[in-house]
């Protein structure tokens, strides 16, 4: 079977990592005792994690950045991946998107700051759909695309005639949402799912998509609203994947099949230097195994593998490891012991 690869579209963001000696009160001073500039944003997330696989796997990459350090930085790291960059767009109207995540030295705490630049113009113009060579389109963060996310008289929001524009060209398409604060995601996300093939999100989003509330207040899952959410999202679109995942596992279903449940690992005490990024490393596992037409259970194990991967790094993807050495995490780390209700 040729492998096609996966394009993946949306934002590209760099994360100016600082870590400070301790949070000041407000006017008052902290210091950096270190910096570094890292990937972040949804597509470039996904396509750098897949890249470090070594797989083989062809990746595109589709976004809009500017000619300036933080957009050079970008091209040159798609390049020392072997991420095709030819479809990339440059504005001469904002600066490439950047996030400014201070770190906490003793503690790991971690606050951002986020100016979204050339994100906010990324529209449908800016993706030549004939130049795709892939038949996987991913694209995310909705939410985080101020123009995307925009109304569209036919299809709801824009975001949405990308997608259906995607279907008619023959891809399956996939999207991944960013989790914020707000009470727009049934507004914004609804619309898109009439034209998703793979939703993959995490339990704030589903959630606040359906309505449900899948953390009870002691802090445990709700098992009885986590189901009706996966029903309610798979319901209210034509999607033959939906997948939910979270720090105890993952819970998916997939069109004529039962829903089915993976638990995460069990990470040991010192494994987890950061959860940032390990949502879009989750994500870039499952739609690898999609890809390569893999059972659903293999797909949510390698996906969760990915993201155990993930959380040894500091950044997004430092701890990101090879197809081999995901694999044996894959296979040697226990999973946590939980009993699906």
């Amino acid at each position: 079977m040729e492998r096609r690869g996966i394009t993946a579209a949306g934002n590209f963001i760099i994360d100016h990592v600082k870590v400070v000696d301790l949070w000041p009160d407000e006017g008052m001073l902290s210091i950096i005792s270190e910096e570094k500039r890292a990937n972040g944003g949804c597509a470039y997330n996904v396509l750098k994690d897949l890249a470090i696989l070594k797989t083989g796997l062809p990746l595109y990459g589709i976004g809009l950045i500017s000619n300036d350090e933080d957009g050079k930085f970008i091209m040159e790291d798609m390049s020392k991946h072997g991420i095709d960059s030819s479809m990339m767009r440059f504005s001469k109207d904002a600066r490439t998107s950047y996030t400014d995540v201070m770190t906490v030295k003793d503690t790991g705490n971690r606050t951002f700051f986020h100016h979204k630049g050339t994100s906010r113009c990324f529209s449908i113009d800016h993706i030549d759909f004939s130049a795709i060579k892939t038949n996987m389109f991913h694209i995310g963060y909705i939410l985080l695309l101020d123009t995307l996310d925009g109304p569209d008289p036919e299809y709801g929001t824009q975001m949405a005639r990308v997608l259906k524009t995607a279907k008619d060209k023959g891809l399956r398409t996939s999207v991944d949402v960013v989790s914020e604060s707000s009470y727009r995601f049934n507004k914004i996300v609804l619309p898109v799912l009439k034209y998703t093939d793979y939703l993959i999100l995490n339990e704030i989003e589903a959630g606040r998509t359906t309505g449900y509330e899948i953390r009870e207040k002691t802090g445990g899952l709700d098992y009885m609203n986590l189901k009706k959410t996966l029903k309610t999202l798979m319901d209210s679109g034509e999607s033959e994947l939906v997948c939910i995942h979270f720090p105890e596992g993952a819970y998916a279903v997939k069109k004529g099949a039962g829903p089915h449940f993976v638990p995460s690992h069990s990470c040991p005490e010192g494994f987890i230097k950061s959860t940032v990024g390990a949502g879009d490393a989750f994500c870039g596992g499952m739609l690898y195994g999609i890809h390569e037409g893999w059972e659903l259970d293999r797909s949510m194990r390698f996906a969760n593998a990915m993201a155990a991967a993930c959380l040894t790094g500091m950044t997004t993807s430092d701890g990101m490891k090879s197809m081999e050495e995901t694999s044996k995490i894959m296979g040697e780390l226990p999973l946590r012991d939980i009993v699906f209700e």
